[in-house]
This record gives structure tokens, sequence and C-alpha cells, in this order.
């Protein structure tokens, strides 16, 4: 939590004696670890940049073990893990820039500026690198709608989504929502941004050539947000509700004015180095330039711009105040850079200059005030192997057949029950927030499995997605971390483009519990395994511990964020139904198989057993094959099924395309079974009849297996199975079912 300031700060002999670090999150072993780096006990300023740098949202020291799993190469990828956002060449110079943060506990506790600042934060990111953002997605967590609380929070946070995307003018055009009791007091919002690049614009954050001169941009540095990654890096508490001092404040309007001028400023071709004040604010932006480049930097803290008196060294560098960024240029373009904000009207003061000794070196009203080894702040924090053990619930889970529960006769009930499930439901209450089509290059909005944007001037476009089944991954890590990868890798197939590489947002509980860090090892396994069968390399992310409320952890969820590549824009392709006539065909095979499953959770509130089974090799020809079929012209329209299986799909592809569905199955299943299971690698597609021979050729030659199941009628939505009726309802019924359930409880 924040350190309450007083007017004289705690001497060095005083941090020791009363050991004061450990407000700060430091503990006794990383204390003496600090004292021997310094070669001296830390003044108070020191012990507070020391103690951000070393936290968990700034080191990783739980989580680097785990991030080496990860295969973070390809033919494609220019730039990996390290800086603010990874990048991956798309063709004909240009390249395409993204990356997925949390801004959870900040959520938790401000939900409408947590949302905000998160959404301000990774824009950054992506601008920081020189791109120009194209789009935003998200991946939100929340606990059931039934309870006030979660209503709360799920409310404002999308208001701050909305408010801050809507204003900055990018596009917000995808995500993915889960209810779930799990989330109740913590919820995850998690912020994904996407954008442009050409080859030779790619910036870094080094700060390059000594002597060179160090500017701030942005607004004036306030108190707000201060240890703001400490605070991202312990369990929420009840405190925290009544401590909002680590919650900044955003200002898109600001952030937009940032932006134009940054872009502006790296197209001048002058910039040797640029960082976004991200967590830890200008401590981790200095810190970092200079240890990349293998240098020092000085600061001097009274030419940073202040918004409020008097304040401290310490609070300057550990403020998180938003819309600020870190540059390095060669003296003689100096006044170049000037003239450049000072168009845009945005403060940019020089603040500080990049010295040869590898310190990071504070002054303060004509006093050095902290001189610290970059290296140690930034890569000499101690690493953690925790403990790691197989939890109880686990091996309980093991034990449950999920799919034994007594047979459901009214599938009509059963199908609307799970379309108003909040999961499952529309969410139009929450993207008709956003404004989508904002910058006007959206070919695919929000609704769809996957968004898509055109590149302007070209013949291509990028789709984009974000997916995680956090009751899969609780109920089996592993498995579930390989059913993330997949699920995002079909959505990004079913829209016609093909996967290039994923982002992730590893959201999970206290790793310090070796319960949770089992679910972190096992869930990374799956995740790095997935990734490598279908050639999606993880270019970057973020980890997100210590996500607890009063009942224990949250269930694991590492989202995935994922980016394709449409070559030709004829492939674009959607979930709806398009013409009476069509053929449908169901990819793929279904088994009992309810353990986390949408349906299990609609009838029992719990999630048990074991999630789906999944076949990577099945999986990689599944897409494989929807994609060759989509690029020969066959496919009319293609729905992964995931969340409330078959008849859930057939429902969503039947409402979002206001045509119905006419379909027959033969099984030796149950009928519930068959239509409500959540079998993986299993996609629905519509063709025209004079294609299905085609079809089934590019199917075989995948060796995918395939059933026609029906075809595309009018108005109504009727399903037999093995000759009997099991659903009939006119899709307009289910459509109102469907998109009135998040509105009504939200009343």
């Amino acid at each position: 939590m924040a350190q309450q300031l007083t007017a004289k700060e705690p001497t060095a002999e005083q941090i020791a004696s009363e050991r004061i670090y450990l407000q700060f999150g430091v503990t006794e072993e990383e204390y003496e670890l600090v004292c021997k780096y310094m070669g001296r006990k830390p003044n108070y300023t020191e012990i507070g940049v020391f103690s951000v740098m070393w936290s968990e949202h700034c080191s990783y020291k739980n989580s680097k073990p785990i991030l080496k799993k990860f295969p973070i190469t390809g033919e494609r990828v220019l730039m990996g893990p390290g800086e603010g956002a990874g990048i991956v060449d798309i063709g004909d110079n240009q390249a395409v820039v993204f990356k997925l943060e949390s801004h959870n506990h900040p959520s938790a506790v401000e939900p409408y500026q947590g949302a905000a600042t998160g959404v301000g934060g990774i824009l950054r990111d992506i601008f920081s690198m020189g791109a120009r953002p194209i789009a935003s997605l998200n991946s939100m967590r929340f606990g059931n709608l039934k309870s006030e609380r979660a209503r709360y929070l799920f409310e404002n946070a999308v208001a701050g989504i909305a408010g801050y995307g809507n204003a900055i003018g990018v596009p917000s055009v995808g995500g993915e929502l889960m209810f779930d009791e799990s989330y109740e007091g913590n919820p995850l919002v998690n912020a994904m941004s996407v954008g442009l690049i050409n080859h030779d614009q790619i910036q870094r954050g080094v700060a390059k050539g000594v002597g060179n001169p160090v500017f701030y941009v942005g607004p004036p540095t306030g108190r707000d947000g201060i240890h703001g990654a400490t605070f991202s890096s312990v369990e929420l508490s009840e405190e925290s509700e009544k401590n909002r001092t680590p919650v900044q404040v955003g200002d898109p309007f600001v952030e937009k004015l940032v932006m134009e001028a940054t872009l502006e400023l790296i197209e001048s071709g002058i910039v040797l180095g640029i960082q976004d004040m991200g967590a830890a604010g200008l401590t981790c932006s200095s810190a970092e330039m200079a240890a990349k480049a293998g240098n020092g930097l000085e600061l001097y803290l009274d030419d940073v711009p202040q918004r409020e008196s008097d304040m401290t060294a310490y609070e300057m560098m550990l403020s998180e105040s938003q819309e600020r960024m870190l540059f390095v240029i060669e003296p003689q373009h100096e006044a170049q850079a000037m003239e450049i904000f000072e168009r845009w009207d945005v403060i940019c003061a020089k603040v500080g200059k990049v010295t040869d000794d590898g310190r990071l070196r504070l002054f303060h009203k004509g006093e050095q005030v902290a001189d610290m080894p970059v290296q140690s702040l930034v890569d000499d924090c101690p690493v953690y192997h925790k403990p790691s053990a197989e939890p109880v619930y686990y091996r309980e889970n093991g034990m449950i057949d999920s799919a034994d529960f007594e047979e459901i006769t009214d599938l009509n009930k059963a199908l609307e029950d799970v379309l108003a499930s909040p999961t499952v439901a529309s969410k139009e209450w929450v993207y008709n927030q956003f404004d989508y089509m904002a910058r006007t290059a959206t070919a695919v909005p929000p609704g769809s499995d996957a968004g898509v944007v055109v590149i302007e001037g070209t013949n291509k476009a990028i789709a984009m997605t974000t997916d995680c089944n956090g009751r899969y991954v609780y109920l089996d890590p592993e498995v579930g971390g390989k059913i993330a990868v997949a699920e995002a890798g079909r959505n990004i197939v079913c829209s016609g483009a093909e996967p290039l590489a994923v982002t992730d947002n590893l959201n999970f509980g206290n790793p310090e519990k070796p319960e949770v860090f089992w679910q972190l090892e096992k869930s990374a396994d799956g995740i790095s395994e997935a990734c490598v069968v279908l050639n999606t390399p993880v270019i970057g992310g973020n980890v997100s511990l210590y996500n607890e409320n009063a009942e224990g952890a949250i269930y694991p969820t590492p989202v995935i964020g994922m980016v394709g590549l449409m070559n030709d824009l004829a492939h674009i392709t959607t979930q709806s139904f398009k013409a009476e006539g069509d053929v449908i065909v169901l990819l793929g095979e279904t088994k009992a198989e309810f353990g986390g499953s949408e349906l299990q959770y609609v009838m029992t509130g719990k999630s048990a057993g074991r999630p789906p089974a999944i076949d990577l090799t099945v999986e990689k020809n599944t897409q494989a094959a929807v994609l060759a079929s989509i690029r020969a012209g066959l496919v009319a329209s293609a729905h992964d099924l995931s969340e409330g299986g078959l008849a859930v799909a057939i429902a969503e592809s039947a409402i979002s395309g206001k045509l119905g569905a006419k379909v027959a199955l033969e099984t030796t299943l149950r009928a519930d079974h068959l239509l409500f299971s959540e079998s993986q690698s299993r996609i629905l597609l519509s063709v025209k009849k004079e294609n299905v021979e085609q079809l089934a050729s590019v199917l075989k030659e995948h060796d995918v297996t395939y059933a026609t199941i029906g075809e595309v009628t009018g108005s109504q939505l009727q399903i037999e199975v093995n000759g009997a009726a099991k659903i009939d309802a006119p899709v307009a019924n289910l459509e109102k079912v469907w998109k009135e359930a998040i509105p009504c409880l939200m009343k």
C-alpha cells in the first residue's frame, strides 16, 4: 500500500531499525540484498525505488521461471518480449504491434478509473513503439451479476473503457466476458491494443548516447498512483477500498495529443529511445531505458513538471500519473522536438541526461538525493522458484463424471437458460457503449468470432481476439491452457485470417501458495505446447498475481490475445448464416464433456470434473482445413463452438443472420449431451449447396471429421436428434432471451 508520508521522511537508519521497508513489500532478505548492492543502507527514496522495481508487477520475480517456458521466436517475429509491445511482420514493410495487460486491482477499488487507465496505458505501450493504434480489445471477469457489488464493478469498468477509448478515437472491436462467483470482489480487467507500423519506424526503450538529453512528455506529475506497482503485487484487503491513492486518474483528451505528438516525433527520425511511464512511473522508464543501453541516467527532479506543491523526490519517482512519456535524442535536435510538442500543446521538459557510469542519480533542490546501480534495479532482483503442489480439489475432480446428471427432457428451456446466462448472452449492452467504428476501418465489429480491421490502402486486414475459459483452467490447468490458445486460433481462422502470434495475460492468485503456483506452471505448460503446435509464438504479455478474495484465489485465467493476418478482404468471414438453402456442416467430434461447461454452471452454479479433452494435432488440422476452405471461397459462415456447445452455436449463427435452421442429427449420445457438450476442435460452417462436394474434399484432405447436419431456413430453429424433435423455437424468441439477459440484470 502507499506509504502515508509525513513532512519529514525517515532516515536510512530508521528505515533499517524500524523495518519500514516491509511496508513497501520488501522482505528482510531483499532488504539485505539491496544494502549489499548499494554498499550502504538505502534512504527513503532509494528503498521506495527498489521496492517498485523489485515488485512482481515490474520484476516478474515469481513468474520468470514460468515465462521461460514460452516459445518466443518465429519467422515473422520482429520483436519479442522485453519491450513495450511485441511486433510481427505482415509483409510489405509493415508490421503489427500488440500487447495485453491487466488493471485488476485498480479496477476492484475504483472501477471506472481503473479500467480507463488500463486502456490508456496499453495504448501508450503501442505508440511508444512507433505504431499507430488501430484497435482495442478487452477481456473481463466479474462475479455473479445477481450480486450488487459485481453489477457496480461491471457497469463502471465498462463505462471507464468506453469513456477513455471513445474519446481517444481508437475503436474497441472485440473482447470477452465471463461471470462467476470466483471473481467476486476481485474482477479481472485486461486491456489489449493493436497497432500498425513500418519496419523502419520501430522504436526501443533505450537511453542511448552518453551526454544526450532526456525529455519528459505529458501532463504534470501528481501524487496519484504512488506505489501502484506494489499495490498490484499484493492481495487485496478490506483496506483496499479505503485506500484509493494507488488508483490513477486518466485524461484521454491529453493522451490523444500526447499520442499524435509522439508519433510525429518518431516519424521525424530523431528519437534514439522512448518509453511510456507505466507501472512505477518515472522510476521504471528511466531505470529500464538506462539498463537496456548499458548506461546510466541523471534526473533533475526540480525540472519535472509538477501539478502539486512540495512534492518529494520519492513522490515524483513513484507517482503513476497518466499520459507521460520519456525519450532521448541528440542535443542538436532539442529545438525540433520542443517545437513539435509545443505545436500539439503538450508539455515537454528536459529533465536529465545519459551518463556512462551505470548509476541512476537523482537530484532535487540542489542536492543528490539518490544514487543507485541501474543493473541492480532492473536485472538483479532475486528470482524465486516457488514450491508447487497439486491441489486436493484437482484430485477430487478427477473422480467426478461431469456427464452423469439426470437427462434434460425440455431442451427448448435448456437452450433458453443457457442463452440467458450472462457469459453466453449477447454483449451488446457492453459494446454498444464503445465506438467500434472510429477511424472507419472496422470490417467486423464486436459480436462475431473475431474483430477485423482493414489496413488502409491495402487489400489486407488484421483479425484479433481475446480468449480464455477460467473454469477449464481451474479444473485442469494444462488442458485449459491449451484450450485458451486453441480457441483463440479458431476464432481467428473462423474470421478468415491466419493466426500469427499471441500475447498473454496470466491472471492468478497468490503464487506463494503452492497450489496456485502449480496452476500457474501447469497452465504455462499447456499454453507453450499449444503455441508450438499451432505456430503462434508468444511475443509479449503481462503477469497479474495475487488476485484473491475472501474465498481464496480466483479461477486461474491465462488470457490469450491473438492476432491474425488476412491477405485478401474477400476472405472476411463472420458467424452469421447468410442465405436460406445453405447447407450446415459440423466439423469435429462431439463427446459427453461437461466439466466447466456453461450448462453445468447454469444447472448447479459450480464447475466440477475435468474440462473437455483436446488433441492439438486435430486442432491444427481443423484450423488449416477451415482456412483453406475460406480462401477457396467455399464458406459462407464459420463459427467456433465454445460455451454452450452445438445448440448455442447454431442459435448464435441464426440470430446474427436473422435466419432459421433445420438440423437433423444422428448420434449414440443422449440428446442433451450432444447439444450442450463443449467438446473441442469443433466449428460450424454454412456453405452453398454447390460448394458442399468441394468442401468435403478439402476436409478429407486435412483428415477432419465432419457431418452435414442441416440447412439454413426462414425463421424457425428446429433440431431433431435421431428423428425426434428436441428443439423447435422461433429465432426471434431466442434472440429476445439472448439480448435481454444482461440489460435485465443491470436494471
